[in-house]
């Protein structure tokens, strides 16, 4: 593991576990924890949430945890999956396989098992896979937008091992994310991104080059971001990117001079401008049910 990825779990971890310990779950929202969708017993755990007395299938959103694909599992989005049910969706919320153990492009097969698993026991759990939905912070935003072009490509998903179940992605939410993979690995891999491909990662292998298999047919996206988030300015050029594309998009921006916020903001989900970042995103969902 390289000294940049043990100094940022080292901070994201004691923050989280600050966060949360203040955190209360909301209210009304059931939740079926530790279900295990695939071979691995602790990186292949799941948990879905869904508002008390839900009865049939609901939309569904699935999340994809941040953490600069070497940090993060389900427990630290816990509350933040609760709230988003307690808005009327199902919600996916999972583990999966970290680097530098585990590196690319195993957080997306992890992502296409979970896909897999979610389309066998809809019924169970109030899944709809004809209206599901995916979110994504940080490294997790780039999987998501990622695991879309995979989902909306055939051409670019033949380059993958594995086989896309058949399910209806109808929108993202890509939140204080980087999504320009090949940019990683300009020059030298080191960092971080020597610990998701390798220090000797081919710079030419296709199966990085999110952008470039991104077509009009791609998912409605949402897309946001604070002021002081330190991947403030991939968010615009990216939704930019996609508009130009034909793909519907919105971007917003939060947080004040008076108030500044800072990256995945969003998940705290005591503040009121989460709440309302969050509210945002979510009928932004709404509009394609």
């Amino acid at each position: 593991m390289s000294i940049a990825a043990f100094m940022f779990r080292r901070g994201a971890s004691r923050g989280d576990a600050k966060r949360n310990a203040a955190t209360a779950y909301p209210a009304g929202v059931v939740c079926k924890a530790d279900i295990r969708y695939g071979p691995e017993a602790k990186d292949h755990l799941l948990n879905v949430y869904y508002p008390e007395g839900t009865t049939g299938r609901i939309p569904t959103i699935v999340s994809i945890h941040g953490g600069g694909y070497v940090y993060g599992d389900k427990e630290v989005y816990h509350f933040y999956c609760a709230d988003l049910a307690r808005r009327g969706f199902a919600v996916v919320n999972f583990n999966y396989r970290l680097a530098p153990k585990h590196r690319f492009p195993a957080p997306l097969e992890d992502t296409n098992r979970v896909m897999k698993w979610l389309t066998v026991c809809a019924d169970k759990y109030h899944l709809d896979p004809e209206r599901l939905f995916i979110v994504g912070d940080s490294a997790g935003a780039q999987l998501a937008s990622h695991y879309a072009a995979i989902a909306k490509n055939p051409e670019f998903a033949r380059l993958f091992s594995f086989t896309v179940p058949e399910f209806s992605l109808l929108a993202l939410g890509l939140n204080c994310g980087m999504y320009d993979l090949p940019a990683m690995v300009q020059g030298r891999i080191t960092g971080i991104a020597a610990d998701y491909l390798g220090r000797r990662f081919d710079r030419a292998d296709p199966r990085i080059d999110v952008l470039g298999a991104i077509g009009e047919n791609y998912p409605p996206s949402f897309l946001l971001t604070a002021n002081n988030d330190f991947l403030r300015e991939n968010a615009q050029p990216m939704a930019d990117f996609l508009s130009e594309k034909g793909v519907e998009t919105v971007c917003k921006c939060w947080g004040t001079e008076e108030k500044p916020l800072g990256h995945v903001f969003h998940v705290d989900i005591r503040l009121e401008e989460a709440a309302e970042a969050n509210d945002h995103q979510c009928d932004f969902f709404r509009n394609y049910l």
